[in-house]
């Protein structure tokens, strides 16, 4: 086990508080400077297989990474990524006023916009939500939105359909960062898909997604005060702040309406036209691995 204790010996104190809280690795997050929420979503196990799990290193996410600085744009290069999918619409690019991104050496920029002429920032979404009803049951309605519009064929872009047929390829796959504003909503649908079908259990998809709430931690007053000048969070700060969490019944809802629609998130993703069964089980080879490896690549004794 020396491997391991080293591991755990030079963790950050933030870094042990993960581990004990019964994440599949420590530090899932990573420092990319100017980028919040960036994390692999790898380690988590196979509910099936207790020797195996997601392979690390592969499927990277995060916000909008435009205001990376150049040892952010330096480190993402290291960790080997070579497609970013931007999930953003036409008109959130225009509304953002973000610096243009410039191209990065040996990444390729995808543009695979779920919504064309919607704006779906998290401030977007949590109005929306209102109108659904409040809490995880109207986020989980506006996810099922979310699948829709990126799964739909009028969506000429395709965006889920490209990220997993990547993931699906015959070759191993490259590393691929995926994002939209936040990183929280459609991000977070997209790689529930992509963890469900690998096999990792309802839970363990909800405790990924609910790691959103540390890597936003910084926007969060921000988001809340921007909420606070809209009529349906006027005079009520905790309904706005409630809006900009990744509570994991949301996650957990979003899953039960997928099976209640479709019976079961393969039979979804097969009939919505993003993977063929076949092309679901490479998909699996691609990313199922042994748990004999741990986050700084020891092997365990």
């Amino acid at each position: 086990m020396r491997g391991l204790c080293w591991k755990i010996a030079n963790m950050s104190p933030d870094d042990q508080k993960m581990a004990a809280s019964g994440l599949p690795h420590a530090g899932p997050f990573i420092s990319i400077p100017g980028v919040l929420n960036f994390r692999d979503i790898g380690g988590f196990p196979i509910a099936s297989r207790p020797d195996k799990m997601v392979r690390r290193g592969i499927i990277f996410r995060s916000s909008e990474p435009s205001k990376a600085k150049d040892s952010g744009v330096d480190r993402i290069q290291q960790l080997g990524i070579k497609q970013v999918y931007d999930l953003r619409s036409p008109q959130e690019l225009l509304l953002a006023h973000n610096p243009p991104v410039r191209d990065w050496e040996g990444v390729e920029k995808v543009f695979a916009p779920v919504f064309l002429d919607e704006d779906y920032s998290p401030e977007a979404i949590a109005i929306r939500n209102q109108s659904f009803g409040s809490g995880p049951e109207g986020f989980a309605k506006v996810y099922m939105n979310i699948l829709a519009s990126g799964s739909s064929p009028s969506n000429e872009a395709k965006p889920f359909a490209k990220i997993l047929s990547h993931l699906a390829s015959n070759n191993s796959p490259t590393p691929i960062l995926i994002h939209c504003s936040a990183g929280k909503d459609r991000t977070g649908v997209i790689c529930a898909l992509i963890l469900s079908l690998c096999g990792v259990a309802d839970e363990g998809v909800a405790i990924e997604y609910n790691l959103t709430d540390i890597g936003l931690k910084p926007l969060h007053e921000i988001i809340v005060s921007n909420l606070m000048k809209e009529e349906a969070f006027m005079g009520n700060p905790e309904g706005a702040r409630q809006m900009v969490q990744a509570q994991k019944e949301t996650m957990l809802n979003t899953l039960q309406e997928i099976r209640n629609l479709y019976g079961s998130v393969e039979k979804c993703v097969s009939s919505l036209g993003l993977l063929s069964y076949e092309e679901i089980e490479q998909l699996r080879r691609n990313l199922i691995v042994d748990t004999t490896e741990d986050p700084f690549g020891f092997k365990k004794d």
